[in-house]
């Protein structure tokens, strides 16, 4: 799935960071959301390494990276130690400065990096997701019914992770197959790369991620509200996902950052994965500029 490209891992603070990295040129990091791993983006990340060094990176929590034990906080799982480990990656790799994409819980991570690391990214893009605070603050029961999974892993160690381990499986399938706009996207191997890395370390800490979002990741968030991104900001959602249904995200994420720009891609919450071409198509063009 990664031609030409080398695994390795990288101690950071104690905690080592997986990651690939291939290609040729000025570094960009590519971040993956849950339930998933860096594999999310092994259809476009041979695309980025004719003109980029391409790193794809597992979170902390996720995939081949360690899974810290969590404090009462949430805080080992906050957006702010996550968006650390992924800046300090990229300085330990070489790299000052970088281009930065990020999807899902990937896309908050990075949220929070150009936040805390303004100097270090070139350029910004966000997929298929509205600044945490924005979607708590707009609560009703529609997206309630959309993202059930977030009141739901939320709750108190160890309901979720219980009830998610009878049947981990069938959890992890139903996921994939709600949030993509068709069965085509996946292939059985990948599946089974995802369900390998789904055991009960990572589902506790996928967990804590989520715990950490609707407590300190919020915060966070609201004492830095001031501090606007300024680095360019690309917006790139699923026309026929969440996102597209519930919010304008160009204007959301105006409020968050100075010069943005976005549009949809026609497919649903997984775009790296469902439309990859298009999705490094729109990317490319906002790089370039």
């Amino acid at each position: 799935m990664f031609e030409g490209f080398i695994e390795n891992k990288i101690e950071v603070e104690g905690i080592n960071i997986n990651y690939k990295i291939g290609g040729s040129g000025e570094p960009i990091l590519l971040l993956h959301g849950y339930p998933q791993t860096h594999i999310l983006w092994r259809k476009m990340a041979h695309l980025f390494a004719k003109n980029y060094t391409v790193i794809c990176s597992d979170l902390r929590g996720y995939g081949d990276s360690d899974k810290p034990k969590s404090d009462k906080r949430h805080l080992t799982y906050s957006k702010k130690y996550m968006a650390f480990d992924q800046n300090e990656l990229m300085k330990k790799l070489g790299y000052s400065k970088y281009y930065l994409v990020g999807h899902d819980r990937g896309a908050r991570v990075a949220h929070r990096m150009a936040i805390d690391y303004q100097d270090n990214i070139k350029k910004l893009s966000l997929l298929d997701i509205v600044p945490t605070s924005h979607v708590f603050d707009n609560t009703n029961a529609l997206l309630a019914r959309r993202y059930y999974h977030w009141f739901f892993l939320i709750q108190s160690f160890p309901h979720p992770e219980t009830m998610i381990a009878k049947d981990s499986e069938y959890y992890l399938r139903s996921k994939l197959k709600m949030w993509g706009s068709n069965n085509d996207y996946l292939t059985e191997d990948v599946i089974k790369e995802y369900l390998r890395c789904f055991n009960s370390d990572s589902i506790h800490a996928s967990c804590e991620d989520y715990r950490a979002g609707a407590s300190i990741d919020l915060v966070h968030h609201k004492e830095d509200f001031e501090k606007k991104i300024t680095c360019p900001v690309q917006i790139l959602w699923g026309k026929k996902a969440t996102v597209e249904e519930l919010y304008d995200p160009v204007a959301v994420w105006k409020e968050w950052a100075i010069n943005v720009e976005g549009k949809s891609i026609n497919c649903g919450h997984f775009l790296p994965e469902e439309k990859p071409l298009d999705t490094f198509e729109a990317i490319s063009n906002f790089l370039d500029k």
